[in-house]
């Protein structure tokens, strides 16, 4: 996929940050209208280890949009049914349909790294997944879906530093789980799991792109801009509203307001 652009170690300072996070946004909102305009059907794959920033970088790209267009999806371990279906399936559930953007904060790749490390799955199951997932991308991008996957790269050192962080946070400690635990243990064994997976699901058709996230802020603008690189947009102008005028309803008399349960104004 040719060499990374020279690295910019320079730190971004919060002024510099908020106004490109701005900018980014605005294109965001724009690139949102037409995908809902145009009927397209976009999915976007985040993956990397733990704590390497995936969930904040979604958070920064659906804080403006419209979540009946761009939704979220991040689900918990399979139920009992769950693991009895096609190992896909539950996953084809939540595509989406023309118009619409799905963002995936971990997807099927659980079963390539995850599951694999963590003795989730059997090895036939593994092999089973490497095998079928190139083809059900292939599938999926015939059917006209839009599929973008970015995997999160962060050090060793920088994944302490943000583990320590939760453990010691009240408002950060229920990120973490036991599986987070193991997979700091395990740290050689997530990284050989990665790059298997890479070698047969790095296709050409449906490319991973790594993100350096070890600089949560640049790792945010970063894949924003990358995002938006990759969907050809124009600007639609919305059309021009004007509030109408509200209708007299003078003989209207409202509920007398000690009848109402209001919340207590402690601010």
């Amino acid at each position: 996929m040719g060499n990374p652009e020279k690295k910019n170690n320079q730190k971004l300072n919060e002024k510099e940050y908020a106004s490109e996070l701005e900018r980014l946004q605005l294109e965001l909102v724009k690139l949102q209208e037409w995908v809902r305009e145009k009927g397209l059907k976009v999915v976007v794959i985040f993956e990397g280890r733990d704590a390497a920033g995936k969930g904040g970088t979604i958070k920064r790209i659906t804080e403006k949009l419209n979540p009946r267009v761009c939704r979220i999806v991040a689900l918990s371990k399979p139920t009992e049914r769950e693991r009895t279906q096609w190992y896909f399936q539950r996953y084809v559930a939540h595509l989406p349909a023309a118009g619409e953007i799905t963002l995936f904060d971990r997807s099927w790749y659980n079963r390539g790294v995850v599951e694999k490390v963590m003795g989730f799955c059997t090895e036939t199951e593994y092999w089973d997944f490497l095998r079928a997932c190139p083809n059900f991308e292939r599938m999926l991008i015939r059917s006209g879906i839009i599929l973008i996957k970015y995997w999160f790269s962060v050090s060793k050192e920088e994944q302490e530093r943000r583990f320590r962080s939760r453990i010691s946070n009240p408002a950060k400690r229920w990120k973490f789980s036991d599986v987070d635990l193991k997979s700091y243990e395990l740290w050689d064994e997530f990284s050989r799991a990665k790059d298997d997976m890479f070698v047969y699901t790095d296709t050409k058709q449906s490319p991973w792109y790594v993100v350096n996230a070890d600089d949560k802020k640049k790792a945010r603008l970063n894949c924003i801009n990358h995002l938006l690189s990759m969907i050809p947009y124009d600007y639609i102008p919305p059309e021009p509203l004007k509030l109408p005028e509200r209708k007299d309803f003078s003989s209207y008399i409202r509920t007398p307001m000690g009848e109402q349960t209001f919340v207590p104004e402690i601010y």
